[in-house]
């Protein structure tokens, strides 16, 4: 039997309407022969609002009570999604996290998936329902509702379809793939009929806000094939090839890089706003040294980003440069302020409003060059770069944040990622 796992979206949930759109595409992949599970987001807005209850309630409250009232988001949207299936003759029936059961470990607020036992899963698709799945919670140890976090319904579905070995997870969301940039951004970027799982990795840690990074790691590792697909577009409309083929079907293929017969040097720019940088000069080299520094930064959650370091020529001294979040620059001058005991600096000096700017292709492992003429690009439109990272399928420089649009507009083209796909 071929199992299919579809995950849809707050905004593809947002009310009934959406959610009967939704539904039509489920209905499609049954009457295609899939065996169907289908993992709902909460309706879009009622995450937030469930947060800001529990906020109100009490700011000292008790995360496991908090796991237990955010959680009925995502069941309210399952069971809505059962009815209207139930509705247009196509049998199916809800699953909360701990029907299924996803076991998880027992951080409450971000819970990480630990197994899943699919028989209920199974014995209830070979009997002809549909299967609809709570996204962003499980179960933990002691028997408690558990979330996810940021990310975990599109987690969720990975690790359903991993454990059902389904042929394919489909990822239904408000746009209708993975584009070479933002179109917002970009008016001439255009979709990727497939992409890596490499590059949607580096594009979703990078800015790209089409897949959370945690859902492409999982499956990367456990070797799902995902498809990015939108809701909104006509679940009626004839389908002629494989998703991710050349035939003009609606969406993108997240695949092993084998699976792309042609690999284009850069498949796609992003941009990242809002990034700080700050640089410790002086700082007395010795073992160690970096991991208090950043130690330092951990201990107050500060999430660090690029990160560059120089030594001087007698090898006493060090300079070292990162970047942070620009609504945690402060928290993370503080920190470093504070902690002159654990090792020692002439000077901390820094600033914000920058952004950072990545050009991502596996294609750039076989050729040379492509950092060079990323620079001479920017050069070119007077565009001055601050730091630079660099690994085997991305380049990423941070840049003053006006000039993040033109950035992207002049590498979009330069690497003729403007022109109509073949």
């Amino acid at each position: 039997m071929t199992y299919l796992v579809m995950k849809f979206g707050g905004t593809s949930v947002a009310d009934i309407e959406n959610i009967r759109k939704a539904a039509a595409h489920v209905s499609r992949e049954v009457k295609a022969g899939y065996k169907v599970c289908v993992v709902v987001s909460a309706m879009a807005g009622t995450t937030n609002q469930l947060v800001n209850w529990t906020n109100d309630a009490s700011p000292l409250h008790d995360a496991r009570e908090y796991d237990a009232v955010v959680a009925s988001g995502e069941q309210v949207s399952a069971g809505l999604m059962a009815i209207v299936l139930s509705s247009m003759g196509i049998p199916a029936r809800s699953f909360s996290g701990w029907q299924v059961p996803i076991n998880t470990d027992d951080a409450h607020g971000s819970a990480r998936i630990l197994d899943i036992d699919p028989k209920n899963l199974l014995e209830a698709m070979n009997d002809g329902l549909v299967c609809v799945v709570t996204g962003f919670q499980g179960v933990a140890p002691s028997g408690r509702i558990t979330t996810l976090g940021r990310g975990g319904s599109d987690t969720s579905a990975v690790a359903v379809a991993a454990a059902v070995k389904a042929e394919r997870c489909d990822i239904y969301t408000d746009v209708n793939g993975v584009y070479t940039s933002d179109p917002r951004i970009a008016p001439k970027a255009r979709r990727l009929s497939r992409v890596a799982f490499e590059e949607m990795l580096e594009m979703a840690s990078l800015g790209a806000k089409v897949l959370q990074t945690r859902s492409v790691e999982l499956a990367m590792a456990q070797k799902v094939r995902l498809a990015v697909r939108s809701t909104f577009d006509d679940a009626d409309a004839d389908q002629v090839g494989p998703i991710g083929s050349d035939h003009n079907v609606p969406g993108t293929l997240v695949c092993e890089e084998d699976e792309i017969v042609e690999k284009q040097i850069v498949s796609g720019v992003t941009l990242a706003r809002g990034e700080a940088k700050i640089t410790l000069r002086g700082v007395k080299d010795y073992p160690g040294v970096a991991a208090a520094v950043f130690g330092a930064l951990a201990d107050e959650r500060i999430i660090v980003d690029m990160i560059v370091q120089n030594v001087s020529d007698d090898g006493r001294e060090t300079d070292i440069t990162f970047t942070v979040p620009n609504d945690e620059y402060d928290k993370a001058m503080k920190a470093l302020n504070s902690t002159k005991d654990r090792f020692e600096y002439d000077v901390i000096s820094g600033s914000t409003g920058h952004a950072k700017i990545s050009v991502i292709g596996v294609g750039m492992r076989s050729h040379a060059g492509v950092a060079s003429s990323m620079f001479k690009a920017l050069a070119d439109k007077g565009i001055n770069i601050m730091l630079i990272t660099t690994s085997e399928i991305k380049t990423s420089v941070l840049i003053e944040e006006e000039y993040g649009e033109l950035a992207v507009r002049s590498l979009h083209n330069y690497y003729g990622l403007d022109k109509a796909d073949k």
